[in-house]
């Protein structure tokens, strides 16, 4: 939320500032802001010495003008910036001072719109800009349309700065329009303008002649200077990289100008990015499909927790956030997925001294060891607390395939030499074979005290102590929430959040020598899109990743194929039209089954901005076989 709340405001300041930077020459200036509502603007401006020649212009329905107008004669520190006249207002206008002027007008009225400014004093001739910050979405879009071309048409010198909602259709799209539809305040603009290419047409068709527009990931990026973006990164603990980023693409700003010289051009970056709502090609589509479950079990709606195949056709669930007994916490129970005759069934796993251990954790590994041992690694509570250390899962070596409610699992709290490795999140933990013996690499993620972790360690699969084994070739940069996958004795990493939480597209493989490991990288054509959040297998000389956040707003990831023999990379769109409800595929887990070529995806999804949380409500297969096939 404060993210969120915070690039609003940061980026109508950085075109209001520059607008007026910009026309600091000119004798006179004007402000327009539409449904300003309580907007602090005017205050703010003036009260850094910022409107020497400029008169600002607020509009908004006549209560919430007369609310706004009372406020400000209430307050003495706004009365005195405003140089309050003293005398009653008459009509439309509410409250006039020497440079503010506060109007009670329905703006879908364009006429008497026309006819209040005209009273105010509005000035046609001189350089104006018109502000429009999450308004003209609520208006029919003939309304909002005749308001954008008015102001081109009736004014010589125009600037215009527009943010709005967009993508309607993905899934974190759909839950921001069921919450509006919800508050009966339908968002109008997203059907006819559901993209940054629809919204800057319908600026140059309504008679503007210069227009620049971009989501909010690119403002943060490219507009936003460096030292404060790190400034703002490092505010207050923060965890929530996939909501933030998802909620910055469904944003953006347009500016628009006509008559002005030089152009006005406030968001022109200051770096070379690829666009990113630009298509991404498909290959071809996967269809997904609600699991043929016998039972129903509300406790796989959940995130940032871990799946594991523990023994074929039995997937183990533990940790993260999502819905338990009726709340969202922290989930405390572990749940199993087991597949007999065809269908799966889901249970509540016992847990035998569960003590005080296990801790609730979210985004830890667990690595099968044996058919009845696992390590969890790592993990965490609150962001701001230091990461979790490692703990044995042990389980029965046979079980019950009808009764998935018959499995224990026993919790075993050790504390090895290695335990300060494991304190980190969003990590991986690969098992990796070096001269005949097992060990566990453990790399990457972040910590209360680092934000992004490059490291590594070999834990020796039985001791649990870390062994230094010599790595060489080039170093991948930091990550984490990438994706890690055994392959060949060695490591793929596909992927992750870099040090500036910039999504990564670099896929590493780290692979055994006689003497020790090397890095190489894999080459990708066309070159993977940078994602994170992700999760990956490996089948048949082949990396899939299933999922995940990338900056490209145009789609949502699904899933990708990277043959390791080429380097040939193929995007697939999951078809989800058997869902009734979105399938957000963040934070998920994912478990590939090779024999049936069965991709499970468990869990997924989390906060979606202001609208609502959305967690998967039941686990989904996706049947990869025709994707898979030898070409």
């Amino acid at each position: 939320f404060h993210r969120g709340y915070y690039i609003r405001a940061r980026a109508v300041d950085h075109c209001i500032q520059d607008f007026l930077l910009k026309t600091q020459s000119h004798p006179r200036t004007q402000i327009l802001s539409l449904g300003a509502g309580f907007d602090s603007l005017y205050f703010r401006l003036k009260d850094i010495g910022l409107l020497h020649h400029t008169v600002v212009y607020e509009v908004d329905f006549p209560s919430v003008a007369c609310q706004k107008a009372t406020l400000i004669k209430r307050m003495k520190e706004l009365s005195a910036l405003v140089g309050d006249t003293g005398g009653e207002e008459l009509g439309v206008i509410t409250f006039s001072g020497e440079d503010y002027k506060l109007l009670g007008v329905d703006l879908s009225e364009l006429s008497e719109l026309e006819r209040a400014l005209e009273e105010a004093g509005l000035d046609n001739g001189i350089p104006t800009l018109f502000i429009a910050e999450v308004v003209l979405t609520y208006m029919e879009n003939s309304r909002s349309d005749a308001l954008i071309q008015w102001a081109a048409e009736h004014f010589s010198q125009a600037c215009f700065l527009l943010y709005e909602q967009m993508h309607p259709e993905d899934p974190f799209g759909h839950v921001m329009q069921q919450h509006f539809s919800q508050l009966n305040s339908v968002l109008h603009s997203l059907a006819q303008y559901p993209d940054c290419e629809a919204q800057q047409r319908r600026f140059f068709e309504k008679g503007w002649t210069e227009c620049s527009v971009m989501d909010m990931n690119e403002f943060f990026t490219c507009c936003t200077p460096e030292d404060e973006q790190q400034r703002v990164q490092a505010l207050e603990p923060f965890d929530e990289y996939e909501e933030w980023h998802l909620k910055c693409s469904h944003y953006f700003v347009l500016t628009a100008s006509k008559g002005m010289e030089p152009s006005w051009t406030p968001l022109l970056s200051n770096m070379t990015v690829p666009h990113r709502d630009e298509t991404v090609r498909m290959a071809g589509s996967v269809t997904a499909a609600v699991c043929a479950m016998h039972s129903e079990i509300s406790g796989l709606r959940r995130y940032g927790h871990h799946s594991v195949l523990i023994k074929p056709n039995v997937i183990l669930t533990t940790g993260g956030f999502g819905e338990e007994d009726g709340q969202h916490c922290r989930m405390r129970n572990f749940h199993v997925l087991i597949k007999h005759a065809g269908y799966w069934k889901a249970g509540c796993v016992k847990k035998e001294n569960p003590g005080k251990r296990w801790a609730e954790r979210l985004y830890h590994t667990v690595s099968c060891l044996s058919n009845s041992l696992a390590l969890v690694v790592g993990g965490r509570t609150s962001p701001s607390s230091a990461g979790l250390g490692m703990l044995w899962l042990k389980f029965p070596e046979t079980c019950n395939a009808s009764d998935p409610d018959d499995i224990t699992v026993e919790l075993v709290s050790l504390q090895p030499a290695a335990e300060p490795a494991a304190l980190r999140w969003r990590h991986s933990t690969t098992e990796v074979i070096f001269k005949g013996e097992k060990y566990l690499f453990l790399y990457g993620g972040r910590s209360a005290m680092e934000p992004v972790l490059g490291d590594w360690y070999f834990l020796h699969a039985q001791e649990l102590s870390c062994t230094v084994i010599p790595v060489e070739g080039p170093v991948p940069e930091s990550r984490h929430s990438h994706s890690a996958c055994s392959w060949k004795g060695g490591v793929l990493i596909a992927g992750g959040l870099g040090a500036a939480e910039q999504p990564l597209g670099s896929v590493f493989f780290l692979r055994e020598l006689e003497h020790g490991f090397q890095w190489q990288t894999v080459e990708t054509h066309p070159p993977l899109i940078p994602r994170y959040s992700h999760t990956a297998h490996v089948h048949d000389g082949k990396l899939l990743l299933v999922g995940g956040v990338w900056f490209h707003s145009s789609s949502v990831p699904g899933i990708t194929v990277i043959d390791l023999m080429t380097g040939l990379c193929l995007d697939y769109t999951i078809n989800v039209e058997h869902l009734e409800w979105p399938l957000m595929l963040h934070n998920h887990s994912s478990v590939f089954l090779p024999n049936e070529k069965e991709l499970l995806v468990i869990g997924g999804g989390g906060n979606c901005f202001s609208f609502g949380t959305h967690l998967n409500p039941e686990p989904v297969s996706l049947s990869l076989s025709n994707i898979l096939t030898s070409h």
